[in-house]
């Protein structure tokens, strides 16, 4: 479920005013990861990394309040759901896009991002969850890239993560993501707090 609020009531009220109207309003953050936890579990698991990068976003997300609201047009959505997007390779050699909802439960987002990508990349048409706050996600994973910045559409002011081949350093694996987020939505502190709670969750215990 989505509802318009009035700004001056939210704690976004001075970005709001401060950034709505700018013409470049985007912030991009690059961070490396360490993620030889989540190449382990995938092949342990037998889980698709994809997959299991995108759960890490929603849950590292999911705890800070600011992901939950977004500059739609001028005016400010309140929502109380996130969703993950992922770009899906279609039957016809194109590609299309799927909204996973976010579960913290990794078996139920599991279920549902096999169901949903499987759907979009058969029907070729896209899966939006209009309701819920998209995260939206890029990985270019059979290409080393070393940041990339995100286009500002003046349309989509969600947030979005770019990344593509991991790199192995000795026996550790890492992954440079990029973090493109509207200032409105959250200030540098939100954005690197995100970064460092997507960190733990990515090291932590994958529970089944």
């Amino acid at each position: 479920m989505k509802k318009e609020v009035n700004p001056a009531t939210t704690t976004r009220a001075y970005a709001y005013e401060m950034w709505m109207q700018a013409p470049m309003p985007m912030v991009t953050f690059f961070r490396t990861l360490d993620v030889t936890n989540l190449v382990r579990t995938s092949k342990r698991k037998g889980l698709k990394l994809n997959m299991l990068m995108c759960w890490c976003i929603g849950k590292a997300a999911s705890g800070i309040r600011e992901f939950y609201q977004l500059p739609v047009g001028d005016k400010l959505i309140q929502y109380d759901t996130i969703a993950v997007n992922t770009i899906v390779a279609n039957r016809i050699g194109e590609i299309s896009s799927c909204d996973i909802p976010f579960s913290a439960d990794l078996i139920q987002f599991n279920h549902d991002y096999i169901r949903l990508t499987r759907q979009v990349a058969e029907t070729c048409r896209n899966h939006d969850l209009t309701e819920s706050m998209v995260i939206g996600t890029s990985a270019l994973v059979h290409y080393e890239i070393d940041g990339a910045v995100g286009m500002y559409s003046g349309i989509f002011n969600n947030p979005f993560l770019i990344w593509g081949r991991f790199k192995q350093r000795f026996f550790r694996k890492y992954l440079t993501v990029s973090f493109q987020f509207h200032h409105t939505q959250m200030d540098g502190a939100h954005a690197a707090q995100f970064l460092e709670e997507l960190q733990r969750v990515i090291g932590g215990n994958f529970l089944f």
